[in-house]
């Protein structure tokens, strides 16, 4: 949870006030669960930093989650807007992965932590089934409100949080009356027929009378502060425990038979709420869920929170992008899962074992074992993918008896060493390790020894996305200036950003020519789409424009010569374009565009605003067309700001508002640093740093005769 530390005015501390607002709205909405997710400063990665409702143990595979993942709360956030889940179904068709590890029938409410400077994070909030499908207009009000009482508590904190390894756990009720367990209660319960169970969140049994004590054939002292599946063992099966998952999550009644040997059935009713579960027990007539026979059984029964767990980091594993994200993904999601504490992922690479990402390892120790030869004798990773069979050593002491040097070289205390092998092709190595010595149960190993596969598919994929994406962006990055010019009395800063993840090169382009002594040039386009042919009609335009400008002709000619030139080469893709002649000897600046976005103006003296510049038709749509040219004053400390619309076209905004909202923004930000203001204004526009299409921004600004803006 974030810091503890003490507002200024004595109200209490951040966590204990974003706790005691998660808790208000849970209550306020009738939710049965909540949690708080707020963004790391370092990476994009959500954290849960609050939790309400629901076991802490329920949420391993959501506790820290890529921004990008495809789930409700990083959607909401993404888009700024409430998203809402309506049921199973409804889950199941847009969030898969969720729906594969959340089987159970429940309502779900994501909603952004949007504050005044920033996004913080996301709000989760999830209802019985017996829920209403839709979320009225009162109930998004309600959470609306919330979301916005939390973000201004973010806002108001001196200093921004700082996040815990696991979320604090915010109980869900106010102040209850004493708990009602004299006896009284108690001797009511002991006259029943039928036993008495009371559970907590954790499912750890707090109550038992002793007619349930007796059904169940084990002393009430020896019950309580037990898991009924860890303390009786004919319930010892994921079957039952997943009774007891359904109930916390849906909030509804469930009813089992379990089978108590030798052969007496009886009957478990769950009744939650919000504190736990009560349960009766009681003989039953009817035959009891089907169950393997003991001898059948594993020695130990993975839990069911590690099965859905394992379907959550398969599905994961299958998702990852690149390498980054992959050894992302296992250092914070398969580690924390077999309880680990290092990670060393390596690729093969000519005979020799390149490491391509680790975890909880010093650089000197990497250093060491990067580059090995396959055949090295200093760790079993070359024995193991030799074999393509895991390797598994529960101290230094077994794995010293084959590899001396090894434990040594990592101070580590024990090892999984998973081969990554792809159709008999080696691919890689993974190696898990721990800080203290670690036996492998049957379980362990044979898990592992599937994850190995996934990882092996999810290592080759990524390092061959790695390898185009690094092709592409070095294309893209050859087709725009390397560098751009100086010219006396005009101050210049540029940013490209493409979109995300993607192999696919953009075709959003800028570039600023020197004139004269007096004068400039500046241009900045679109081309349609995302491919090779664009990036490559890109380079062309760019080229075009810059000999028609710096052989003198008129800014309307300059797009209309690059115009007749597309038409030449017969290409199917449009560009927008706007251009821009800069005489800082006259003071003036005239503007001609092709359909493109429109300028920004600000000058110290007035508003900023959006320029009307008189448009004319995308280049390579009519070969005869003329150019209009805007003509307006360019006085000393005038900041114009050109852009692409991948920076005002956002999904679910009106792009004329969102124009309009970035001019006023200008207007109250400080451009004395031209960098740090295209910072600020991608900022406003995309707070979570996540954008759909390509950005380019370019900044120019006459100086004053101070060589500073008016």
């Amino acid at each position: 949870m974030p810091r503890t530390e003490e507002h200024p005015d004595g109200a209490g501390s951040l966590d204990d006030d974003l706790g005691a607002a998660l808790a208000d709205t849970v209550r306020g909405t009738g939710a049965s669960m909540g949690g708080i997710y707020l963004i790391e400063e370092a990476e994009p990665v959500l954290r849960l930093v609050a939790l309400c409702g629901l076991p802490l143990a329920f949420t391993a595979p959501w506790q820290r989650l890529p921004l990008t993942a495809p789930v409700p709360v990083a959607d909401a956030i993404h888009d700024d807007t409430l998203v809402s889940v309506a049921g199973q179904d409804d889950m199941a068709r847009r969030y898969p992965r969720a729906a594969a590890v959340l089987p159970y029938p429940f309502a779900l409410v994501a909603a952004p932590l949007t504050g005044v400077r920033r996004s913080w994070g996301g709000l989760v909030l999830m209802w019985p089934a017996g829920r209403p499908r839709r979320v009225t207009p009162r109930e998004r009000g309600h959470i609306d409100a919330s979301a916005r009482r939390m973000a201004r508590l973010l806002d108001d904190a001196p200093r921004p949080p700082s996040l815990p390894d696991q979320p604090r756990v915010v109980p869900v009720d106010a102040a209850r009356h004493p708990a009602q367990t004299g006896l009284a209660a108690a001797d009511y319960l002991e006259r029943l027929p039928e036993g008495a169970l009371a559970l907590d969140m954790e499912g750890r049994i707090t109550f038992a009378t002793e007619t349930a004590a007796r059904l169940l054939g084990r002393g009430a002292d020896r019950l309580l502060g037990t898991r009924p599946w860890h303390s009786l063992p004919w319930l010892d099966d994921p079957v039952y425990e997943d009774h007891y998952r359904t109930a916390i999550i849906s909030r509804t009644p469930v009813s089992f038979t379990a089978l108590r040997p030798p052969d007496q059935p009886l009957t478990f009713q769950l009744y939650p709420d919000t504190s736990g579960i009560s349960v009766r027990v009681l003989p039953s007539t009817e035959g009891a869920e089907p169950s393997p026979p003991p001898a059948a059984r594993p020695p130990v029964a993975a839990p069911t929170g590690r099965l859905y767990q394992l379907v959550h980091l398969a599905a994961a594993l299958t998702e990852s992008v690149t390498v980054r994200d992959l050894v992302a993904l296992i250092a914070h999601q398969i580690l924390p899962a077999f309880g680990a504490q290092g990670l060393v992922l390596s690729g093969v690479d000519a005979g020799r074992l390149k490491i391509t990402g680790h975890h909880g390892y010093p650089a000197d120790v990497m250093e060491r074992l990067d580059a090995l030869w396959l055949d090295t004798d200093l760790t079993p990773a070359g024995q193991v993918l030799a074999s393509g069979t895991p390797a598994f050593f529960a101290d230094p002491a077994e794995l010293a008896a084959s590899y001396p040097s090894a434990p040594q070289i990592s101070g580590k205390q024990a090892w999984a060493f998973l081969p990554l092998i792809i159709s008999g092709r080696p691919v890689g190595c993974c190696i898990l390790s721990y800080t203290r010595p670690h036996t492998f149960t049957a379980d362990e190993r044979a898990v592992l020894t599937s994850l190995s596969g996934l990882i092996a598919q999810a290592l080759d994929r990524a390092r061959l996305y790695d390898t185009k994406h690094r092709l592409v962006h070095e294309l893209q990055r050859t087709l725009l200036p390397r560098a751009l010019p100086r010219v006396p009395g005009l101050d210049i800063a540029a940013r490209y950003l493409p979109a995300g993840h993607g192999t696919e090169v953009g075709g959003d382009f800028f570039d600023v020519l020197r004139l004269g002594e007096t004068s400039a040039a500046a241009v900045i386009g679109d081309v349609e789409g995302h491919s090779i042919a664009a990036a490559a009609l890109m380079g062309q335009v760019r080229t075009a424009v810059h000999a028609h400008a710096t052989a003198g002709a008129a800014p309307g000619e300059v797009l209309a010569r690059t115009n007749r030139l597309l038409a030449d080469l017969d290409s199917e893709l449009l560009v927008s374009c706007l251009y821009v002649q800069l005489d800082l000897g006259r003071q003036q600046a005239s503007f001609v565009s092709a359909g493109h976005v429109p300028p920004l103006l600000r000058h110290a003296r007035h508003p900023a605003r959006v320029l009307d510049v008189e448009p004319g038709p995308l280049l390579g749509i009519d070969t005869g067309t003329d150019y209009p040219v805007t003509t307006v004053p360019l006085l000393p400390g005038t900041t114009l700001a050109l852009y692409t619309d991948g920076l005002v076209e956002l999904p679910g905004t009106d792009a004329t508002r969102t124009t309009s909202d970035l001019a006023a923004h200008l207007d109250t930000t400080d451009g004395h640093d031209l960098e740090r203001l295209i910072d600020r204004l991608v900022r406003h526009t995309t707070p979570t740093g996540q954008h759909a299409d390509d950005i380019a921004v370019l900044l120019l600004r006459a100086s004053s005769p101070g060589g500073r803006p008016a």
